[in-house]
């Protein structure tokens, strides 16, 4: 890892271990606790930039099959969302990283489908080690920070079911929806400095199953 991504990765670790999460509300104390890992690596194809990693879940899954996702699912008894967010890092795309890549935790996202997210931002650095589970994964995306990082990405959107607006990005020639779209976003928001919260952000219907 070069030096310029030292003095990112530091600066970034400011951020992130310095946001101040959105206290637990009571009203999801029922819903079950799951975390995603917003995986930040060295772009794989040479621009000199980051990336984080985006994945297109395997079609064959009960749940959400084929949807764009981050690494990520319900927390094991006794695991920490840390732990929770490590391990299926390992599991989906093959990276071993340990307690010390955790670079912060944001805030908690409930989602229609029954689970409090948490998004925990880890970075790996080399991407050359990442390996899919095509049992859970169809394909891997490098989402360029500075990508996300654009205006003209982010939209809002309503729809008759919910008073929410609904929140998409536009990535990789398709519309990200929330939950996932709402975590790549505050992640961004933070990032740039700023403290948005994002928990009352809507989710298109048919992720609400």
């Amino acid at each position: 890892m070069t030096e310029c991504f030292d003095d990112v990765r530091a600066r970034m670790t400011g951020l992130f271990s310095g946001f101040e999460r959105l206290a637990g509300d009571a009203a999801h104390a029922g819903l079950k606790r799951a975390a995603v890992a917003i995986t930040v690596v060295e772009d794989p194809r040479g621009d000199g930039g980051l990336a984080f990693v985006l994945t297109r879940r395997a079609r064959t899954l009960r749940s959400h099959g084929g949807q764009w996702a981050l690494p990520g699912g319900r927390c094991d008894p006794g695991e920490t969302v840390t732990e929770a967010a490590l391990r299926e890092v390992s599991e989906e795309i093959g990276l071993i990283l340990g307690a010390d890549a955790v670079l912060g935790v944001l805030d908690d996202y409930p989602t229609r489908s029954g689970y409090l997210m948490t998004p925990v931002v880890v970075w790996a650095g080399d991407a050359s080690a990442i390996v899919p589970n095509p049992a859970e994964v169809a394909s891997v995306h490098y989402i360029p920070l500075a990508h996300v990082a654009r205006e003209d990405i982010v939209s809002f959107i309503t729809i008759p079911e919910s008073p929410r607006q609904v929140i998409r990005l536009w990535i990789d020639d398709d519309h990200i929806h929330a939950p996932t779209a709402a975590v790549i976003y505050q992640f961004r928001e933070v990032l740039a400095g700023r403290d948005t919260r994002v928990h009352e952000l809507e989710q298109p219907v048919f992720a609400w199953k």
